[in-house]
Formats: C-alpha cells, sequence, structure tokens
C-alpha cells in the first residue's frame, strides 16, 4: 500500500446529488484512500458521519457495502489494475477505480450504470482530468474480463485476497485447512445474538423472534445466529437489553471462565464490553472492568446500562498495577488481550491490508506484559481465561506454550477435552482462541 497523505472525506462535500451511485462511488473511494495511507476504516467512517451527519440511512448502507467489499477484495482490484494502468493513478480516482471494479464484479447486471456513474464521479475530482482514464480503463475491464480474471486466479494475493506473508502464514500453519481460513476471511460476517438470562428466556425470545418473521438458530453454546444480518433496530428486544448483539465465538468466553456466585472477576481489557456483560449475566459476581482508553471504557458502561448491569468500570493500563489494583487478588481473569485480529477480517477487512509481518511479533509481546502482570492478582486456585481473536499461532498456542513453561504454578485446563481451543473462522462464528490457566496453591 502506498502511505502518501491525504485530505479526510468530510473535508470537502461533493458535488454529486447523495442519492447517486457516483456519491456513493466515490465518498467510498475516498474511505478507501484513506486506508491505503495508513488510516483504519473505523476511524474515517466515523468522522464521515461527523462531517455529513445527515446522511440518509439507504445512501449510508450503500457506502458501507462498497467500503467493506472493496476492502476485502482489495488484492484483486490492485492485481487487475495494475495489468491496465503503466502507473497507478492519484488519489482517490485510483480507489475509485478500486470500489467500480468491486461493483463491476458483484452487480455485472448493472456494469453499463457503475462505469457510467464512476465516470461521473472522476469528472468531479483533480479537475476532471481523470475523467476519460477511467471510462477507458472500466471498459477495458469489461471486454478483457475473461483473460483478466483467468490471470488473476493464477496470481496467490489476487486470488485469496490476503497480503503474501499472510497466506503463507496461514498456509504454514493450518495446512489442511488453510484455504477455508482465507475464503471466511472475505466472506460477509454472521450475526449472532446473546440471550440476557436476566430479563428474558430462551423461548420467550424465540417466541418473539418468530412472531417478528426472524429465522433463528440456536447454537450449541446458546448463542442464536440470524438466517440473515437485521439493523439492530429489528431486533426483538435489543432496546430493552433482552438480547445483544455478539458474535458466537465470543459467547464462549463466559462459559470457559468457570463462573460461580460471589467470585471475584476481572476483566483486564474490557471495552467494547460484550464480554463483560456476558460474564454479569451468567453469574452474580464482583466484577472490574478495565480499559486503557477512557472514550472505550465508558462505552463498556454504556453497554452495562443498557443492560441493567453494574460493574466498576476503570480506566487504566491492566499492567499498571500500581494505579488500579488495591492489593485483593482475583478469583477469574478473563484475559482477552490486543491482538492481530486475524480471526475477524471480515467485520475488519481493512485489517490485513493495514498489518505487516512484524506486528505478530509486537502483539505477541504485548501480550506476554500482559500475562505476566496479570498473573500476579491472580488469586491461588484461581482460573485465568486467555482469549485472543487471532488465528496465528505465535499469539495463542506458542504465547501459552511460553508462559506455562515460565510459571511452574502454571497448570492448563483442558477445554472441550482439549489442551485449549482454537476456533477457526466459519459461517457460524469468527476465529477465537481460549486458553484456561489455574494458578496452583
Amino acid at each position: 500500500m502506498h502511505t502518501r497523505p491525504r485530505s479526510h472525506p468530510g473535508t470537502a462535500a461533493p458535488v454529486l446529488p447523495e442519492d447517486s451511485l457516483a456519491y456513493a462511488l466515490l465518498t467510498t473511494a475516498q474511505l478507501v484512500a484513506d486506508v491505503v495511507a495508513g488510516g483504519t476504516l473505523t476511524e474515517s467512517l466515523a468522522k464521515l458521519w461527523i462531517a455529513r451527519p445527515a446522511t440518509p440511512p439507504g445512501v449510508r448502507g450503500a457506502i458501507l457495502d462498497l467500503a467493506y467489499g472493496t476492502l476485502r477484495d482489495f488484492g484483486r482490484q490492485d492485481f487487475i489494475l495494475d495489468k491496465l494502468l503503466q502507473k497507478p493513478l492519484q488519489e482517490p480516482v485510483q480507489s475509485l477505480l478500486r470500489v467500480a471494479l468491486h461493483r463491476l464484479d458483484t452487480r455485472p447486471d448493472t456494469a453499463h450504470t457503475t462505469v457510467d456513474q464512476a465516470v461521473s464521479a472522476a469528472a468531479t475530482v483533480l479537475g476532471g482530468n481523470f475523467k476519460g482514464v477511467a471510462n477507458g480503463v472500466l471498459r477495458n475491464a469489461l471486454r478483457q474480463a475473461v483473460d483478466l480474471n483467468k490471470a488473476a486466479d493464477a496470481d496467490m494475493v489476487s486470488e485469496f485476497r490476503h497480503p503474501a506473508w499472510w497466506i503463507r502464514r496461514i498456509r504454514t500453519q493450518y495446512p489442511d485447512n488453510w484455504r477455508s481460513i482465507l475464503a471466511a476471511g472475505n466472506t460477509h460476517p454472521p450475526m449472532a445474538l446473546r440471550i440476557n438470562p436476566l430479563r428474558a428466556t430462551r423461548d420467550e425470545t424465540l417466541e418473539s423472534f418468530a412472531e417478528a418473521e426472524l429465522p433463528v438458530r440456536v447454537l450449541p453454546n446458546g448463542a442464536l445466529l440470524l438466517e440473515r444480518p437485521v439493523p439492530v433496530a429489528r431486533i426483538p428486544g435489543f432496546v430493552e437489553g433482552c438480547v445483544s448483539v455478539q458474535d458466537a465465538g465470543a459467547q464462549y468466553a463466559a462459559l470457559h471462565l468457570d463462573l460461580a456466585d460471589g467470585q471475584r472477576v476481572l476483566d483486564a481489557c474490557a471495552a467494547p464490553g460484550g464480554k463483560t456483560a456476558h460474564i454479569l449475566e451468567s453469574a452474580d459476581v464482583m466484577l472490574t472492568a478495565l480499559d486503557t482508553d477512557p472514550a472505550r471504557a465508558r462505552r463498556v458502561s454504556e453497554n452495562l446500562d443498557r443492560l441493567g448491569l453494574k460493574a466498576n468500570v476503570k480506566t487504566a493500563d491492566c499492567r499498571d498495577l500500581n494505579r488500579w489494583w488495591n492489593g485483593r487478588p482475583f478469583d477469574r481473569i478473563l484475559a482477552d488481550v490486543p491482538c492481530s485480529a486475524s480471526g475477524v477480517v471480515r467485520r475488519n477487512p481493512d485489517i490485513k491490508w493495514l498489518r505487516r509481518s512484524d506486528d505478530i511479533a509486537r502483539f505477541a509481546a504485548q501480550q506476554k506484559e500482559i500475562l505476566e502482570a496479570l498473573w500476579q492478582v491472580l488469586a491461588p486456585g484461581g482460573k485465568m481465561l486467555y482469549v485472543t481473536c487471532s488465528v496465528f499461532a505465535e499469539e495463542n498456542r506458542e504465547q501459552i506454550a511460553g508462559f506455562a513453561a515460565r510459571h511452574p504454578d502454571c497448570r492448563r485446563l483442558s477445554i472441550a477435552d482439549q489442551p485449549d481451543c482454537q476456533y477457526l473462522p466459519c459461517a457460524e462464528h469468527d476465529g477465537f482462541f481460549y486458553s484456561l490457566l489455574e494458578k496452583t496453591p
């Protein structure tokens, strides 16, 4: 990816009609260009909605769909553009072509409209100098589609839509199912819900969904998997705190933590608070929730308020014990540590293009520091659940193996008759790693 700086999409009001495809294409192109320059999609979207608060829901939805889809397919678009251009174009025109190619691939029935609207969008930027280039590139892409796709399928990055280093790592660590892991990273994520048993029973919840004509399936861990994602406004009981949106894989955390009433529990890296809430819904415990960022800590409190739950929420780095710990050990610790997020890239497709190979070692070093600090505040006989949303062994099994070797008082407890549990991304859930550690007296 190129890293030259650029202005934010919210700084210049577009001259295109807001309800036009051209507007959605150009706005999305500016978001993608931000990611190319090194920014995150989440931050760019937040700034965009602040700058354009009156954007209609339908337009927002179109922009989101184009942005996430384009970034999932990023590697393929750049391969094709490399074949059609002598050199990359200036931003945001280069990203406009990326977005247009994504739409041509996913909506071939509207190819003429896509080309026409992309050319209209190109006419509004950089003095309209690239209007003819955009028209020529996209029409050549259509004319040469068979040959271009054949060549793209023969290129590793283009075929699997992940960086080369990422593909090699997954292929080495998962020789039997690396293709399915990469394929899952390019799909639309499933939408799962967690029932709050303090406010609704499973039968009541299933009945309300049947009445709303929203098909759901109950997974083995109790999560509800929607047949298709819907806006939260359509989810029965969401406003009332009867259900929450949470990936089914994330819902294993509270189950694996072995909770019981009266325990002192620490959620060491709590934001946005889904697992925090699940713990409190599962047992009557005294819970402390930490996060390093004040805004993210506030989000934890807001999520708990919606559900009518209480916790001691603090803004602190869990490694800085002097700042937050009162000396009383915890019976249970949830260490949902910062990681590469390689198991949730379909929800955050910019991650796979922003990450670098050496980032994994940096995450592993941070995770090691967190484990060492938290072990000090765990009571003898207590249990700590180590969690990542990663599929990389360096952050998971290798991390835990190293920790256990350094600590004779660490006993690894089995999860589902295994030393630990690596959930790989699939149609039902994202990718998560769980390891349960007991501090022997």
